[in-house]
């Protein structure tokens, strides 16, 4: 039983100087919804944006702080770390051996790296660690997190949620050379292997974040401010549902973001006893 190791955190906003935490949080959160409707409107608009680097910059700081209002800093720093620790390490071993996720390389274009990995590339991993885990626990808030086998539960649907991110995210990236295949692979040249290693890297962390009393563990996702990840990921959703260099990903984002988006949704909205009260 893993009882004693829950964390009591909730989703609900932390009272006292979290104020400025969670304004901090709506301000990168409309600083998000502006990028994903520049990518949104790209294939008619090009409107003024930040790139790779920027984006993921600007996704952190709002993981970050909607995490710190809703389970103090603390408790961020410590499932910051170790998403951050878990995924250098894991894309470092990957790159030098190519067991985790396949034969690949970074190129130069995210910037300085240490050792044979991108310093942005942990940050990403977080940047999306977060949402997804929000998602999930929206998907999963009957499962009890006091027994191994309901965080394992939980925690292979949160892999699953952000692994099904990269089935839409990677293939592009790939294909702008902000890392490269060596080898190619069967899924728009990316290695199925890849998705396998997304998974165990995610499921580490969850189940890490979970024992080390990190990460989220509440059992209601409210409306409101908490299920502002659940928004972003939803609405990143369609930045990949309109035209694209490879048609065929539209439908992979439509089934593979869109629909535990779907659900979520209506879990946290429409589904008496799973949201809690309203949030301003």
């Amino acid at each position: 039983m893993l009882q004693n190791g829950i964390s009591s955190c909730s989703m609900k906003p932390a009272p006292g100087p979290t104020r400025i935490t969670r304004i901090a949080a709506w301000i990168c959160f409309a600083a998000i919804m502006y990028l994903i409707f520049t990518e949104v409107a790209s294939p008619w608009a090009k409107l003024p944006a930040l790139g790779n680097i920027g984006f993921t910059l600007v996704f952190v700081l709002f993981a970050l702080t909607h995490c710190a209002a809703c389970c103090g800093w603390k408790r961020t720093g410590m499932f910051f770390a170790l998403a951050g620790v878990v995924s250098y390490l894991l894309e470092e071993i990957g790159v030098r051996t190519g067991w985790v996720y396949g034969a690949y390389h970074y190129s130069d274009m995210l910037g300085p790296k240490v050792g044979h990995v991108p310093v942005i590339i942990p940050l990403a991993w977080f940047m999306m660690i977060y949402p997804s885990w929000v998602v999930a626990r929206a998907l999963t808030a009957e499962v009890e997190l006091r027994s191994a086998a309901g965080v394992a539960a939980s925690a292979l649907v949160a892999a699953m949620v952000m692994t099904a991110w990269d089935t839409v995210m990677d293939p592009g990236m790939a294909g702008a050379g902000n890392w490269i295949w060596e080898q190619g692979g069967a899924y728009f040249g990316v290695p199925l292997h890849n998705y396998f290693g997304w998974l165990l890297t995610t499921f580490l962390v969850y189940v890490g974040a979970v024992v080390l009393r990190s990460a989220a563990t509440q059992t209601k996702i409210a409306k409101g401010f908490p299920a502002l990840p659940v928004i972003v990921y939803a609405l990143y959703s369609l930045a990949y549902i309109v035209p694209r260099p490879r048609p065929a990903l539209q439908v992979v984002a439509l089934f593979a973001m869109g629909l535990p988006a779907l659900l979520a949704c209506i879990r946290i909205w429409l589904t008496r006893g799973v949201s809690g009260a309203a949030e301003a």
